[in-house]
Protein backbone atom coordinates (compact mmCIF):
# COMPACT_ATOMS: atom_id res chain seq x y z
CA UNK A 1 0.00 0.00 0.00
CA UNK A 2 1.30 3.48 -0.77
CA UNK A 3 2.10 6.47 1.70
CA UNK A 4 -1.37 8.98 1.06
CA UNK A 5 -0.42 11.61 -1.10
CA UNK A 6 1.39 14.33 0.32
CA UNK A 7 4.05 15.37 2.72
CA UNK A 8 5.63 12.90 5.37
CA UNK A 9 4.84 13.56 8.97
CA UNK A 10 6.97 13.96 11.76
CA UNK A 11 5.75 10.98 12.90
CA UNK A 12 5.90 8.67 10.31
CA UNK A 13 10.05 9.80 9.74
CA UNK A 14 10.28 9.29 13.33
CA UNK A 15 9.48 5.29 13.32
CA UNK A 16 12.62 4.75 10.69
CA UNK A 17 15.02 6.94 12.28
CA UNK A 18 16.70 4.03 14.20
CA UNK A 19 17.32 2.00 11.07
CA UNK A 20 17.98 5.18 9.13
CA UNK A 21 20.37 5.86 11.44
CA UNK A 22 22.25 2.92 11.53
CA UNK A 23 22.69 3.03 7.93
CA UNK A 24 24.25 6.13 8.32
CA UNK A 25 26.63 5.37 11.26
CA UNK A 26 27.94 2.52 9.03
CA UNK A 27 28.12 4.64 5.92
CA UNK A 28 30.26 7.51 8.11
CA UNK A 29 31.53 5.83 11.43
CA UNK A 30 30.80 8.44 12.88
CA UNK A 31 27.81 9.41 15.53
CA UNK A 32 27.08 13.03 14.71
CA UNK A 33 28.27 13.07 11.38
CA UNK A 34 25.19 9.98 11.03
CA UNK A 35 22.74 12.15 13.01
CA UNK A 36 23.35 15.40 11.17
CA UNK A 37 22.63 13.28 7.85
CA UNK A 38 19.96 11.73 9.12
CA UNK A 39 18.32 15.20 9.54
CA UNK A 40 19.37 16.44 6.10
CA UNK A 41 17.56 13.23 5.13
CA UNK A 42 14.12 14.62 7.03
CA UNK A 43 14.80 18.16 5.55
CA UNK A 44 14.48 16.60 1.91
CA UNK A 45 11.90 14.20 2.93
CA UNK A 46 9.65 16.11 4.37
CA UNK A 47 9.42 18.80 1.70
CA UNK A 48 9.21 15.72 -1.17
CA UNK A 49 5.96 14.43 -2.31
CA UNK A 50 5.30 10.75 -1.05
CA UNK A 51 1.86 10.26 -2.87
CA UNK A 52 3.51 8.15 -4.97
CA UNK A 53 6.34 6.19 -2.68
CA UNK A 54 5.77 2.46 -2.30
CA UNK A 55 8.18 1.66 0.05
CA UNK A 56 8.84 4.44 2.61
CA UNK A 57 11.49 2.57 4.32
CA UNK A 58 13.59 1.91 1.04
CA UNK A 59 12.85 5.60 -0.26
CA UNK A 60 14.18 7.32 3.06
CA UNK A 61 17.31 4.62 3.33
CA UNK A 62 17.75 6.01 -0.92
CA UNK A 63 18.00 9.79 0.74
CA UNK A 64 20.17 8.52 3.40
CA UNK A 65 22.59 6.90 1.43
CA UNK A 66 22.99 9.51 -0.78
CA UNK A 67 23.51 12.38 1.95
CA UNK A 68 25.98 10.09 2.98
CA UNK A 69 27.55 9.60 -0.15
CA UNK A 70 28.08 12.99 -0.61
CA UNK A 71 29.63 13.52 2.47
CA UNK A 72 32.18 10.70 1.48
CA UNK A 73 32.96 12.28 -1.17
CA UNK A 74 33.57 15.58 0.73
CA UNK A 75 35.53 14.00 3.09
CA UNK A 76 38.03 12.06 0.71
CA UNK A 77 38.57 15.27 -0.80
CA UNK A 78 39.93 17.22 1.59
CA UNK A 79 43.07 16.36 3.49
CA UNK A 80 42.92 14.66 6.79
CA UNK A 81 43.82 16.84 9.68
CA UNK A 82 46.23 15.25 12.69
CA UNK A 83 44.00 13.53 15.66
CA UNK A 84 44.03 15.52 18.61
CA UNK A 85 43.31 12.97 21.37
CA UNK A 86 42.88 15.40 24.10
CA UNK A 87 39.74 15.70 22.39
CA UNK A 88 38.85 12.47 22.86
CA UNK A 89 36.58 13.26 25.69
CA UNK A 90 35.00 16.29 24.98
CA UNK A 91 33.25 14.96 21.67
CA UNK A 92 28.78 14.65 21.52
CA UNK A 93 28.26 11.44 23.18
CA UNK A 94 31.58 10.02 23.65
CA UNK A 95 29.78 7.08 25.43
CA UNK A 96 27.29 6.42 23.08
CA UNK A 97 29.57 6.98 19.73
CA UNK A 98 31.80 4.24 21.79
CA UNK A 99 28.87 1.98 22.12
CA UNK A 100 27.75 1.81 18.67
CA UNK A 101 31.70 1.84 17.60
CA UNK A 102 31.56 -1.52 19.58
CA UNK A 103 28.29 -2.88 18.31
CA UNK A 104 29.74 -2.68 14.76
CA UNK A 105 33.09 -3.38 15.57
CA UNK A 106 35.85 -1.42 15.37
CA UNK A 107 37.80 -3.16 12.98
CA UNK A 108 34.91 -3.11 10.63
CA UNK A 109 34.59 0.48 10.83
CA UNK A 110 38.51 0.83 9.93
CA UNK A 111 38.30 -1.05 7.22
CA UNK A 112 34.89 0.19 6.09
CA UNK A 113 36.68 4.19 5.98
CA UNK A 114 39.49 2.72 3.76
CA UNK A 115 36.99 2.09 1.37
CA UNK A 116 36.11 4.01 -1.65
CA UNK A 117 32.70 5.84 -1.71
CA UNK A 118 31.19 3.64 -3.64
CA UNK A 119 32.44 0.58 -2.98
CA UNK A 120 31.11 1.66 0.68
CA UNK A 121 27.58 2.31 -0.37
CA UNK A 122 27.46 -0.68 -2.11
CA UNK A 123 28.93 -3.17 0.74
CA UNK A 124 26.91 -1.60 3.85
CA UNK A 125 23.66 -1.22 2.16
CA UNK A 126 23.86 -4.60 0.32
CA UNK A 127 25.54 -6.74 3.02
CA UNK A 128 24.03 -5.28 6.12
CA UNK A 129 20.80 -4.38 4.77
CA UNK A 130 19.71 -6.14 2.55
CA UNK A 131 18.78 -3.75 -0.23
CA UNK A 132 19.17 -5.10 -3.50
CA UNK A 133 21.75 -4.10 -6.27
CA UNK A 134 19.12 -2.80 -8.60
CA UNK A 135 18.36 -0.35 -5.81
CA UNK A 136 22.36 0.17 -5.02
CA UNK A 137 23.33 1.27 -8.65
CA UNK A 138 21.46 4.33 -9.25
CA UNK A 139 22.89 5.65 -6.30
CA UNK A 140 26.46 5.11 -7.27
CA UNK A 141 26.05 5.36 -11.34
CA UNK A 142 27.18 2.15 -11.85
CA UNK A 143 25.31 -1.28 -13.47
CA UNK A 144 23.86 -3.66 -10.94
CA UNK A 145 26.56 -6.27 -12.06
CA UNK A 146 29.22 -3.33 -11.46
CA UNK A 147 28.07 -2.19 -7.61
CA UNK A 148 27.58 -6.40 -7.10
CA UNK A 149 31.59 -6.14 -7.87
CA UNK A 150 32.05 -3.39 -5.79
CA UNK A 151 30.08 -4.67 -2.56
CA UNK A 152 32.56 -8.12 -3.57
CA UNK A 153 35.17 -6.58 -3.76
CA UNK A 154 34.75 -4.28 -0.15
CA UNK A 155 33.50 -8.15 0.96
CA UNK A 156 37.14 -9.80 0.71
CA UNK A 157 38.76 -6.01 1.95
CA UNK A 158 36.96 -6.43 5.26
CA UNK A 159 37.21 -10.65 5.44
CA UNK A 160 41.54 -10.03 5.01
CA UNK A 161 43.51 -12.91 4.80
CA UNK A 162 42.53 -15.78 7.45
CA UNK A 163 45.68 -15.71 9.50
CA UNK A 164 47.50 -19.02 10.83
CA UNK A 165 45.05 -20.59 12.82
CA UNK A 166 47.65 -22.26 15.76
CA UNK A 167 47.91 -19.07 18.30
CA UNK A 168 44.75 -17.22 17.03
CA UNK A 169 42.84 -18.32 20.01
CA UNK A 170 45.12 -17.77 22.46
CA UNK A 171 45.95 -14.24 21.17
CA UNK A 172 42.42 -13.31 21.06
CA UNK A 173 41.68 -14.01 24.38
CA UNK A 174 44.38 -12.45 25.66
CA UNK A 175 44.24 -9.12 23.67
CA UNK A 176 40.19 -9.05 24.73
CA UNK A 177 40.51 -9.59 28.35
CA UNK A 178 43.52 -6.50 28.35
CA UNK A 179 41.15 -4.72 26.94
CA UNK A 180 38.34 -5.33 29.64
CA UNK A 181 40.63 -4.61 32.66
CA UNK A 182 41.40 -1.40 30.65
CA UNK A 183 37.90 -0.30 30.19
CA UNK A 184 37.02 -1.61 33.70
CA UNK A 185 40.00 0.24 35.70
CA UNK A 186 41.23 -2.98 36.89
CA UNK A 187 44.52 -3.20 37.90
CA UNK A 188 44.91 -5.94 39.46
CA UNK A 189 43.42 -7.82 36.50
CA UNK A 190 45.35 -6.24 33.86
CA UNK A 191 48.93 -7.28 35.98
CA UNK A 192 47.87 -10.87 36.21
CA UNK A 193 47.54 -10.52 32.80
CA UNK A 194 51.22 -8.84 32.30
CA UNK A 195 54.13 -11.04 32.10
CA UNK A 196 56.59 -10.30 34.71
CA UNK A 197 59.45 -8.45 33.03
CA UNK A 198 56.71 -7.38 30.07
CA UNK A 199 58.61 -4.49 27.69
CA UNK A 200 55.73 -1.82 26.10
CA UNK A 201 57.28 0.59 23.50
CA UNK A 202 55.23 3.71 22.14
CA UNK A 203 56.63 5.16 19.04
CA UNK A 204 57.20 9.24 19.21
CA UNK A 205 53.64 9.70 17.87
CA UNK A 206 51.17 8.19 20.49
CA UNK A 207 52.00 11.00 23.11
CA UNK A 208 53.77 12.35 21.26
CA UNK A 209 57.41 12.64 22.25
CA UNK A 210 60.49 13.96 21.20
CA UNK A 211 61.96 9.89 20.90
CA UNK A 212 60.02 6.68 21.53
CA UNK A 213 58.97 5.63 24.47
CA UNK A 214 60.17 2.19 26.61
CA UNK A 215 58.32 0.94 29.51
CA UNK A 216 58.71 -2.77 31.37
CA UNK A 217 57.59 -4.31 34.21
CA UNK A 218 54.26 -5.67 34.99
CA UNK A 219 53.35 -2.33 37.12
CA UNK A 220 54.51 0.48 35.02
CA UNK A 221 52.84 -1.46 32.14
CA UNK A 222 49.44 -1.37 33.92
CA UNK A 223 49.53 1.64 35.33
CA UNK A 224 50.39 3.51 31.61
CA UNK A 225 47.30 1.36 30.16
CA UNK A 226 45.18 2.63 33.25
CA UNK A 227 45.87 5.94 32.16
CA UNK A 228 44.76 5.34 28.70
CA UNK A 229 41.01 4.99 29.95
CA UNK A 230 39.40 7.26 27.69
CA UNK A 231 41.17 6.07 24.55
CA UNK A 232 39.85 2.10 25.46
CA UNK A 233 35.81 3.59 24.59
CA UNK A 234 37.17 3.93 21.03
CA UNK A 235 39.45 0.78 20.71
CA UNK A 236 38.40 -2.89 19.91
CA UNK A 237 40.32 -5.84 18.65
CA UNK A 238 41.09 -6.65 15.62
CA UNK A 239 43.01 -8.41 12.84
CA UNK A 240 46.86 -5.92 12.54
CA UNK A 241 48.67 -8.10 9.00
CA UNK A 242 47.17 -11.62 10.41
CA UNK A 243 47.75 -10.70 14.32
CA UNK A 244 45.49 -10.15 16.42
CA UNK A 245 45.12 -6.81 17.98
CA UNK A 246 43.78 -3.83 19.59
CA UNK A 247 42.89 -0.85 17.11
CA UNK A 248 42.18 2.91 18.10
CA UNK A 249 39.83 4.49 16.03
CA UNK A 250 37.31 7.23 17.24
CA UNK A 251 34.95 8.37 14.16
CA UNK A 252 36.07 5.24 12.23
CA UNK A 253 39.41 7.14 12.02
CA UNK A 254 43.02 4.51 12.26
CA UNK A 255 44.60 6.67 14.54
CA UNK A 256 46.70 4.01 16.54
CA UNK A 257 46.84 0.19 17.35
CA UNK A 258 48.63 -2.22 19.65
CA UNK A 259 50.82 -5.75 18.41
CA UNK A 260 50.85 -7.70 21.75
CA UNK A 261 53.00 -10.56 21.70
CA UNK A 262 51.57 -13.36 24.04
CA UNK A 263 53.28 -16.62 25.21
CA UNK A 264 52.71 -18.94 28.09
CA UNK A 265 54.07 -16.28 31.09
CA UNK A 266 51.46 -14.53 29.03
CA UNK A 267 51.61 -10.69 27.24
CA UNK A 268 55.35 -10.35 26.71
CA UNK A 269 55.40 -7.67 24.74
CA UNK A 270 53.40 -4.66 23.86
CA UNK A 271 54.01 -2.17 20.71
CA UNK A 272 51.99 0.72 20.07
CA UNK A 273 51.69 1.92 16.99
CA UNK A 274 50.28 5.94 16.16
CA UNK A 275 52.76 7.04 13.13
CA UNK A 276 50.05 7.32 10.19
CA UNK A 277 52.85 6.01 7.56
CA UNK A 278 52.60 2.49 9.23
CA UNK A 279 49.02 3.00 10.00
CA UNK A 280 48.40 3.93 6.26
CA UNK A 281 50.38 0.77 5.02
CA UNK A 282 48.50 -1.67 8.00
CA UNK A 283 46.47 -5.02 6.53
CA UNK A 284 43.26 -4.50 9.05
CA UNK A 285 40.31 -7.19 8.98
CA UNK A 286 37.45 -7.95 11.42
CA UNK A 287 37.82 -10.58 13.44
CA UNK A 288 35.61 -13.99 12.58
CA UNK A 289 32.79 -13.78 13.96
CA UNK A 290 32.46 -10.04 14.03
CA UNK A 291 31.66 -10.11 9.77
CA UNK A 292 28.59 -8.24 8.47
CA UNK A 293 26.42 -11.66 8.52
CA UNK A 294 26.70 -10.98 12.32
CA UNK A 295 25.75 -8.02 12.83
CA UNK A 296 22.18 -6.15 14.02
CA UNK A 297 19.78 -4.17 11.78
CA UNK A 298 19.62 -1.28 13.98
CA UNK A 299 21.47 0.27 17.19
CA UNK A 300 20.47 1.29 20.27
CA UNK A 301 18.47 4.38 20.30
Amino acid sequence: MGVPAGTLSAERFEAERGRLRAVAYRMLGSLGEAEDAVQEAWLRASRADTGEVGNLGGWLTTIVARVCLNVLRARRARPEEPLDHTLLDTRPDPEQEALLADSVGVALLVVLDRLGPAERLAFVLHDMFAVPFDDIAPLIDRTPAAARQLASRARRRVRGTDPAPADLGRQHTAVAAFLAATRGGDFEALVSLLAPDVVLTADKWVVPTPEPVTVAGADRVARGAMAAMGRARFTGPALLDGRVGLAMAPGGRLALVLFFTVTDDGITEIDVVADRERLAGLAVAALPGSLPGSLPGSLPG
